[in-house]
């Protein structure tokens, strides 16, 4: 018995090895994993993006498209930017927002927002150390730091640093405002204003040329100063105010006035230049000082609306022939016109015109010729040769090349001919022509001319 059980544990062993392997089981799969798709990166954002996202700046953001400034805002820049609020917006004045939007006041709405813009960009860190920055319309704002809080101009600086891809915006309190532009002043309202010229703006006022002084021009005016109309003879200013003497003192102011804008650096030396008048003004540049007649030019180019003013040291008055020949340095002629009694005519009426022999010429003269006819005895010699250089009448270089003769007061004509570009009077050449004076013009001589 025992030895059957054993043989039938053997048989169950031998026939378990024997038999297939069993298949194992299948494992379960994994669930599948949801792999997270990458965020879009944000696109960067302007100074423009900015405040109109922001929603603290809608009125900021209308004037700036008003101002057709939304390009320039969203452009590479970099640019700091004042960003005032909506609320700083609702501080103006009444009515004013409304005005600034309108088509009309375009470049005045331009001029407040570029006021609030800088070049560059401009963090909080740097604001501090600066006591101004130009803005991008020209003019600057001023930065202080008081109580530990920052002003830009009266504008408080309440949030800093937001950053843009083309800037960085600082937000204001207030809305702030370029400085007004002062109206530019005529030549009368500087002169009226400036305090040295009390009796020039009363003797534009008695010639009455104030509307013309206030005009269009434009004008340069040489002002004498109150201490140079002083310097005239006792009495004399006070004459020219009478009504009577209107045109002597209208003479007078035009005089110092040239058509056109001359600036100091316009005048040179030996410049001849007509006034208002119609007469001529003498230019002079001596030793580091320049004059007009006989008048110093103590301040230059005080600019107006309507032109410009030089400061003078003396009162200049017309000339006329006689006195611009003196004046001009034409000693020998007026020596000789003394000599032969011919001044007062030639202060007279008028008008005349004179070829004007200069220094050179009279010295080209035989030896001895001048003093001879300068002696009394001669004098009637003297004056036939004088009036040989005088015609009637104004006759103006544009007008004397038209013409092959003019009769002189002598009677007896000289020749006129135009060679080679150079006017000829007999056989002296004009080398100057057209000094114009109160009673006539002359034209200047390089040779005496014999009757």
């Amino acid at each position: 018995m025992k030895s059957f059980f054993l043989i039938a544990l053997m048989a169950t062993l031998v026939l378990s090895a024997c038999a297939p392997a069993a298949t194992p089981a299948p494992s379960p799969m994994p669930a599948p994993t949801n792999t997270p798709m990458p965020e879009p990166t944000p696109a960067p954002q302007t100074i423009v993006d900015i405040a109109v996202a922001d929603g603290r700046f809608s009125t900021l953001v209308a004037a700036v498209l008003a101002a057709d400034l939304a390009e320039t805002l969203s452009g590479e820049g970099p640019f700091t930017v004042f960003a005032p609020t909506d609320d700083a917006f609702a501080k103006l004045p009444a009515g004013t927002l409304e005005e600034l939007l309108k088509p009309e006041n375009k470049q005045t709405l331009t001029d407040i927002l570029l006021y609030h813009v800088v070049a560059g960009k401009v963090m909080a860190a740097d604001v501090v150390n600066l006591s101004e920055a130009e803005t991008a319309l020209g003019e600057p704002v001023n930065i202080k730091v008081e109580g530990g809080n920052v002003f830009i101009n009266d504008a408080q600086v309440i949030i800093t640093d937001i950053e843009a891809s083309n800037g960085v915006i600082h937000v204001i309190d207030t809305v702030i405002l370029p400085p007004a532009e002062e109206e530019a002043k005529d030549i009368v309202d500087i002169a009226v204003a400036d305090g040295r010229f009390t009796t020039l703006v009363a003797a534009v006022q008695a010639a009455g040329l104030v509307d013309t002084l206030k005009g269009e021009g434009p004008f340069t005016v040489f002002a004498p100063t109150d201490d140079a109309f002083a310097a005239l003879p006792a009495g004399t200013v006070e004459s020219l105010l009478l009504p009577e003497n209107k045109q002597q003192l209208t003479d007078i102011l035009l005089y110092h006035v040239l058509p056109g804008k001359v600036m100091a650096a316009d005048v040179s030396d030996g410049l001849i230049a007509d006034s208002a008048l119609g007469t001529s003004l003498f230019f002079k540049l001596d030793m580091g000082n320049a004059y007009v007649n006989e008048a110093r030019i103590i301040i230059t180019d005080i600019e107006a609306s309507n032109g410009v003013i030089h400061v003078i040291d003396t009162v200049i008055l017309p000339k006329d022939i006689v006195d611009a020949a003196v004046f001009n340095g034409f000693d020998t002629l007026a020596a000789a016109l003394t000599a032969a009694e011919l001044v007062e005519t030639l202060k007279g009426e008028g008008p005349f015109t004179v070829f004007a022999p200069t220094e050179d010429a009279f010295a080209a003269l035989p030896a001895g010729t001048l003093e001879n006819l300068l002696l009394p005895e001669n004098k009637q010699t003297l004056t036939n040769i004088l009036l040989y250089h005088v015609v009637a009448g104004r006759v103006l270089a544009e007008d004397v090349v038209q013409l092959e003769s003019a009769d002189t007061v002598l009677g007896q004509p000289v020749s006129i001919k135009v060679e080679d570009g150079k006017v000829f009077i007999n056989e002296a050449e004009v080398i100057v022509t057209d000094i114009k004076t109160t009673n006539g013009v002359i034209h200047v001589i390089d040779a005496v001319l014999l009757p």
